[in-house]
């Protein structure tokens, strides 16, 4: 027995009553011990798991951010070291700094830059004139010919001032050869004596190089000896001023100032800073006049230099000539100087062959056009031409709302630009437009174009819409406008000009352009996908609702364009669609033409060009029309709403508009007839026996909906948001006017349907006479009487609104007047 108590650890009966509860109290310890280990140990593991996802969150986001940054791996659409001096020497000199009135610079990221400024002489100095502004209230200024390589004829007049700027270039050496400027000014209706004129020509280099000034009686800049990397030796020389049209001297006073680059953006208050009202105009037989002139030292406070600048000043009164040559060191020395006699000669030379190559290409006068509407016409693809700039630096990018905002990877951009006063950088939507023009004119230049826009998409297959790069194009933009957001699309407009110049497009630019196409279109359709299969929508709409009467979706290109009230993911957006199915067309096309497989991309054009799907996705019973699905509300409205008293000594706080939402928004067609609702016409999906397409062409023709006297208005009179203010702020902008570009589509739409067998064929050919009469008529007068093309015109007046000069699509007007579609 006792030894079986042993083994069973017997005894136990025979413990003390203290032994036993003392046990007692050790057992729960170590169950409670047990239990804290567990607890510890769940606990570590939870931390290990949350950590393992915060660095896995972190990874994730850091990975985006790095591929936000990363430009694709795609073999690059411009081969490398294509569009240097030596490479494209036509292209490396030119106007390519559309921001201001007239100057020239390479095609190179650390460009030495030429530039003009002017100044009126008056009483406390007067306007000083440099970058292209609409507060200078100049009454008209442009491009009247421009062949975009060659040569250029610009005028201004700045009140009773008009000065005409020429530039040439002469091929010649191993560094984009030489080049000259004429700048000739007089005054019309002028005062006895003629009010003084001072201009100032620049030349400034960026971070490299070296400037020397040659002095001639120690007082005259009479020339800038210089050496570049991209420019080795060259010579820069400032002839003394003549009489226009003859050789005879002109009397002027010169001056001219040495100074630090505080970098281009801030050249003219370089200029203003250094100006001093203290030397004295003496022309013999004239009464003597102080003005404004550089007085030396120059600088400003602020970031370390860039490089250097040197600036001549010759003052003068006008009628006179100015003219600046550029010689490059590698150029063969030429028999005769490109200025004066030979200066004339040559530019008559180039004037004669663009006016021919001008009606070889567009054929104006066998349309019976008029010389002043092909002068026009002329003007208009001038502006797009001489607008063509040379950008290089880094968008500010952002991966997702709330992330850090990061400095994209270096770029540059060869690109038209919608405005040179208000628009002076690359828009992705805008840019298929001009280039719809442009590779009319020069498919070579087109081409080089598109393939710069493609060169700047990421690793995802993003490209930022709105590029602005470097200090020049960024000291234009609002700051709350720089940040480009990875979400947002734009309409893929380049697969237009690409669909024109596919035909006859050399075979290795489109084996080039092929696969940064394909990561194109698959990140539109990746990331701006729909809710229903095939069906798509904008991402970026607004977010804060109660701002807006409709919150914007600048995606679209159609920033304030009614779109569902209550943004949301069940939003299905019509003209996405459309564009959808242009880009699986022309890639369709295009691996057809290289031999790829094009099946897939056949595939999607037939189903999104399937008339049933885009009836059950957007056609509008109950509006009879095309619209856009989503979260909607058609009762909403602004309204003042008025702060809270102040707390005692503080300024009262100011009433805001606020939207009101008078009804709850339900999931329904938006009701908003206008330019989006004519998509499936625009872009052609809709076919020609379309029982649809009556009811489209009719709202096309109603004068209570679009039609008007100057065009297809933007959204319909009847509309509840016709010309409605957005915010307190927003006045109405794609709610009334009439546009150009889409116009133009218009009537590339209704010349096809009147080209192709159908019941509307007639119908479609008298809409697309009507409207090419009244959108070429209204352009031509508009620019007649104020000097300007313009952003958009008005439909009840046809006068021009929003910003001018804005050549981009507005010259589209041209391939009307060609009927060129």
């Amino acid at each position: 027995m006792a030894g079986e108590r042993r083994r069973r650890g017997g005894d136990g009966a025979r413990e003390r009553p203290r032994e036993r509860g003392a046990r007692r109290e050790r057992e729960p310890r170590e169950q409670r011990r047990g239990r804290g280990r567990t607890a510890l140990v769940a606990a570590a593991a939870a931390l290990a798991a949350a950590g393992a996802l915060c660095v896995a969150a972190q990874w994730s986001r850091w990975s985006a951010a790095a591929r936000l940054v990363t430009p694709h791996p795609a073999p690059p659409a411009l081969p490398p070291g294509s569009t240097g001096a030596l490479a494209a020497p036509r292209l490396f000199w030119g106007t390519y700094r559309p921001n201001v009135y007239f100057g020239m610079k390479t095609r190179s990221p650390r460009a030495l830059v030429t530039g003009l400024m002017w100044l009126q002489q008056q009483e406390g100095g007067g306007g000083l004139r440099h970058t292209c502004e609409e507060s200078d209230g100049l009454s008209r200024y442009g491009w009247l010919m421009h062949d975009g390589e060659n040569f250029g004829v610009q005028e201004i007049r700045d009140g009773a001032l008009v000065l005409r700027t020429e530039f040439l270039k002469r091929p010649g050496g191993e560094h984009g050869g030489d080049w000259s400027w004429r700048v000739t000014a007089r005054v019309e209706n002028t005062t006895t004596p003629p009010p003084l004129l001072s201009l100032f020509f620049y030349v400034a280099t960026d971070g490299q190089g070296t400037l020397e000034p040659q002095l001639e009686n120690g007082t005259r800049l009479a020339a800038v000896k210089g050496t570049t990397e991209e420019l080795g030796h060259f010579t820069l020389s400032f002839l003394r001023p003549t009489v226009p049209s003859s050789e005879d001297p002109k009397h002027a006073s010169y001056n001219w100032l040495e100074a630090p680059s505080p970098g281009l953006h801030r050249l003219t208050e370089l200029v203003r800073s250094s100006l001093s009202p203290r030397s004295v105009f003496s022309a013999p037989g004239r009464p003597r006049r102080r003005f404004f002139a550089l007085s030396p030292p120059g600088g400003l406070p602020g970031d370390p230099p860039r490089g250097r600048v040197l600036l001549h000043q010759v003052t003068l009164e006008p009628p006179a000539a100015a003219e600046v040559t550029f010689e490059s060191g590698s150029a063969a020395p030429a028999p005769v100087p490109l200025a004066g006699a030979a200066f004339s000669a040559a530019l008559a030379r180039h004037k004669a062959a663009f006016q021919q190559c001008f009606e070889a290409t567009f054929g104006l006068a066998g349309k019976g056009f008029t010389a002043p509407q092909q002068r026009f016409a002329q003007a208009a693809l001038s502006e797009v031409l001489g607008g063509i700039g040379y950008f290089h630096g880094h968008s500010l990018v952002q991966a997702a709302p709330g992330e850090r905002a990061v400095p994209g990877a270096e770029a540059a951009l060869f690109t038209a630009v919608p405005s040179r006063s208000f628009f002076p950088r690359g828009f992705l939507w805008d840019e298929g437009f001009h280039q719809l023009l442009v590779a009319r004119w020069d498919p070579a230049l087109s081409r080089e174009v598109v393939a710069h826009w493609l060169d700047l998409m990421n690793a995802e297959g993003w490209i930022p819409r709105e590029q602005i790069l470097g200090d020049e194009a960024r000291a234009k933009v609002p700051p709350e406008f720089v940040l480009q957001r990875s979400e947002t699309a734009n309409p893929p407009t380049l697969l237009l000009a690409l669909e024109r110049l596919l035909p006859a497009a050399p075979r290795p630019f489109l084996q080039r352009l092929f696969p940064r196409l394909l990561a194109w279109y698959a990140w539109l359709n990746r990331t701006q996908a729909g809710p229903e299969p095939l069906s798509f929508r904008w991402r970026g709409r607004d977010a804060e609702h109660e701002r807006f009467l409709n919150p914007k979706t600048l995606a679209s290109g159609l920033d304030d364009y009614p779109r569902a009230s209550h943004p949301s993911p069940q939003e299905r957006h019509l003209d996405l669609y459309c564009w959808m199915a242009l880009g699986a067309r022309v890639l369709a096309a295009l691996a057809e033409r290289l031999g790829e497989p094009a099946e897939p991309f056949r595939a999607t054009a037939q189903a999104l060009s399937d008339n049933a799907l885009l009836d059950r996705l957007h056609w509008a019973p109950e509006l009879g029309a095309f619209a856009d699905y989503g979260n909607h509300s058609a009762a909403v409205a602004l309204r003042w709403q008025h702060p809270a008293p102040a707390a005692p000594g503080q300024p009262p706080a100011a009433p805001q508009l606020v939207r009101e939402v008078r009804e709850a928004p339900r999931l329904r067609f938006v009701d908003a007839l206008g330019y989006v609702s004519l998509f499936p016409v625009l872009l052609q999906l809709l076919r020609p026996d379309s029982p649809r397409l009556p009811a489209v062409l009719a709202a096309m023709r109603s004068e209570r909906q679009l039609w008007s006297p100057f065009g297809l208005r933007s959204l319909a009179r009847d509309s509840a948001f016709y010309l409605r203010r957005n915010t307190q702020h927003d006045p109405p902008y794609w709610r009334g006017s009439v546009w150009l570009n889409i116009n133009y589509l218009a009537l590339r739409a209704l010349h096809g349907y009147a080209s192709t067998a159908g019941p509307q064929r007639e119908r479609a050919a008298e809409l697309y006479r009507e409207l090419r009469h009244n959108l070429i008529t209204n352009v031509y007068r508009q620019h007649a009487d104020s000097g300007f093309l313009w952003e958009h015109y008005s439909d009840s007046s046809g006068r021009g609104q929003g910003c001018r000069p804005f050549a981009g699509w507005t010259a589209l007007v041209v391939l009307a007047m060609a009927e060129d579609y």
